[in-house]
């Protein structure tokens, strides 16, 4: 027998975790996977706009992270005994990356806004969206369900590693940043 994509039984506004429990489909934990959802689709138009393989794998390691996180978070806390499948490497890996990359980044010193170049402005939408599922994730924490640490802290680096690879990015591809400037300066 085929499995179907469509249930009906979220028709009400509910919708089930992994592990059995119903919740509201307004439920912070739901919000929180579908934004993890929601960056890892916007990582994968990135990743499909960009020429560099070894940028193109190293997105998508990143969107394995994510689905990881995501399935992670759709799992009833009361019945998962697993870990979200995140390891310090992966935390450090990011920060290595970061080093790198910014080994030939003009020191910053101003405020970046967002284009520039298709390709840049993509990766500030994924570094965007990454911070949203950051901070709900973070308040899924907070709400007393905690959530494992490295999880939190990888989000927190994969932002920054957006916004890294943004200025890297945008000096490969001959653009100019663009510098946020106060009005009347």
């Amino acid at each position: 027998m085929a499995f179907r994509i469509y249930t009906r039984t979220g028709d009400k506004g509910e919708t089930a975790l992994f592990g059995g429990r119903r919740v509201p489909k307004s439920h912070l934990r739901v919000d929180a996977y579908g934004t993890i959802d929601e960056l890892n689709a916007f990582t994968g138009a990135f990743r499909d706009s960009v020429l560099d393989a070894d940028l193109k794998e190293k997105l998508g390691v990143v969107q394995h992270r994510l689905f990881s996180i995501g399935a992670h978070l759709a799992t009833d806390p009361a019945k998962n005994n697993s870990d979200a499948d995140i390891f310090k490497e992966d935390v450090e890996w990011l920060e290595a990356d970061m080093d790198s990359m910014e080994k030939v980044l003009p020191p910053l010193r101003h405020f970046i806004l967002p284009g520039g170049h298709d390709t840049v402005s993509k990766c500030h939408i994924c570094r965007t969206v990454c911070r949203r599922a950051e901070r709900l994730t973070v308040a899924i924490d907070q709400a007393g369900e905690p959530v494992e640490e490295l999880v939190l802290q990888y989000l927190n680096r994969l932002s920054d590693w957006f916004f890294v690879l943004s200025r890297k990015l945008a000096k490969d591809l001959h653009a100019e940043e663009v510098i946020w400037r106060k009005r009347n300066s």
